[in-house]
């Protein structure tokens, strides 16, 4: 039997690594395997198991940014939360995507948005006595659950995928009850199944924050690409849709890294509303020297983890962000590309006996963007990994993100331009070919 990338080489490559098992590999342990199988054969692999921008960074942020530096500001500490005229700008683009007014004093560039979950979850959790508990509502970005145990924070999680719509209420208060919940963390759109809440979900969601006294930590890593609305119009319905119309206790995680292909910059944004920020905790001081949230925010976690984000960077985020305020440049236009691989990719492989696992927003049909998710009748998630490394395609098992879907896969389909959909296609038919339905062989029990 001959599959398109060598089979002794990839075994090879699988059993050097020394895992108990590559089909529950972290995101970097996968790249790894893929990176020396595709050193020992030249053989490219469609690569869907990081989610790494596949576009250009836009201009404007990048010119910004060489001025900057030619300004000589490289020399110089920036303000560590950020220089007044990001502060003002990341402001304005809440308000004109996301109809909520936010003091530019409680919004600020973060190292990434990483940094910005990390501060966040170590105030959230910090707040008030006796709520030091995260609730991760599931699927979602394994890294989170990581930075969580290095913070020493425990946590609960749940797979949201039998609790959409009003069936959501009971089980967020099954946990939320015990009073023990400091904050409640998701990513929408979702990372990794790319459900998006619905305006009743997230009501449900503010409701309860509100009812238990607990803050939400709103992930938009995947800001406005719910290409099914045009949110590209600054200052026009439809807004981004947001837990913080229907609850003050939240706060906003904004990443460049996709929706302005601004990854390698390693700058996201925090706002914080102003209530929240100028609330009082009842633990805060022992850990940041003050009981007031904002201040323990960034003069306490802030200051402590960073001296700030790049200078000369910030200016190309200000710059890139007055242009999209001013309705100069369409952030959202420029990354729809993300939607028109994933309705081909996803064609591929259903053609080809996959199907999709999140496949529904209650009764609408799910979005296409950064992330679909994928199955295959016979075989479990981990499987399936390791198996379609023999076909020159990775993508990471959903048992890794908190989903209850073991037999699903995570796919990305920022590095796959479409030319490369030939070789997936033809890739996708050997392996349907290979295992036809009703079969029970699997090259990785042979």
């Amino acid at each position: 039997m001959q599959t398109p990338i060598d089979m002794t080489t990839v075994k090879g490559e699988i059993d050097a690594m020394g895992l108990p098992s590559v089909g529950l590999a972290s995101i970097r342990e996968l790249n790894r395997i893929v990176n020396n199988i595709e050193t020992a054969t030249g053989e490219q692999f469609i690569r869907m198991e990081m989610g790494i921008p596949g576009l250009a960074p836009p201009e404007i942020a990048v010119n910004a940014e060489i001025e900057a530096l030619k300004r000589g500001v490289g020399s110089k500490y920036p303000p560590f939360d950020g220089i007044p005229e990001l502060k003002q700008e990341i402001s304005n683009f809440v308000k004109n995507f996301m109809d909520k007014e936010i003091n530019p004093i409680s919004c600020f560039p973060t190292v990434g948005s990483m940094q910005g979950c990390y501060m966040a979850m170590m105030c959230a959790t910090r707040r008030m006595k006796g709520k030091n508990k995260l609730l991760f509502i599931d699927p979602g970005f394994p890294v989170n659950k990581n930075q969580a145990m290095v913070l020493g924070a425990p946590f609960e999680n749940f797979d949201v995928y039998e609790f959409r719509g009003e069936k959501l209420r009971a089980k967020l208060e099954s946990y939320l009850s015990a009073g023990d919940i400091g904050a409640i963390m998701y990513s929408n759109p979702n990372n990794p199944a790319w459900i998006c809440f619905t305006e009743q979900e997230l009501q449900i969601i503010g409701e309860l924050a509100t009812a238990y006294d607990c803050l939400v930590l709103e992930d938009l890593a995947y800001f406005g690409m719910d290409f099914r609305q045009d949110y590209s119009v600054p200052g026009q319905a439809p807004f981004i849709p947001t837990v913080g119309k229907y609850t003050e206790n939240y706060i906003l995680l904004i990443s460049s890294s996709k929706s302005f292909s601004l990854a390698g910059q390693r700058i996201g944004m925090t706002a914080i509303p102003d209530k929240l920020f100028n609330s009082e905790g009842d633990n805060l001081k022992q850990w940041f020297g003050t009981n007031n949230f904002g201040y323990a925010y960034i003069f306490g976690a802030m200051y402590a983890l960073s001296s700030g984000v790049s200078h000369s960077n910030q200016f190309g985020l200000a710059g890139l962000l007055k242009a999209v305020n001013a309705g100069e440049y369409n952030f959202v236009e420029a990354v729809k590309e993300y939607g028109e691989r994933a309705k081909a990719m996803k064609q591929y492989f259903t053609d080809n006996g996959f199907h999709i696992v999140y496949d529904k927003d209650e009764d609408r049909e799910i979005a296409d963007g950064f992330y679909f998710t994928i199955a295959y009748e016979g075989f479990t998630g981990e499987e399936l990994v390791e198996e379609l490394l023999y076909y020159g395609i990775s993508a990471i098992s959903l048992i890794t993100t908190g989903s209850d879907r073991h037999e699903g896969l995570r796919a990305c389909v920022s590095l796959t331009g479409k030319d490369r959909f030939p070789d997936l296609e033809k890739r996708l038919q050997q392996f349907a070919a290979d295992h036809p339905k009703g079969s029970d062989f699997k090259i990785i029990n042979s």
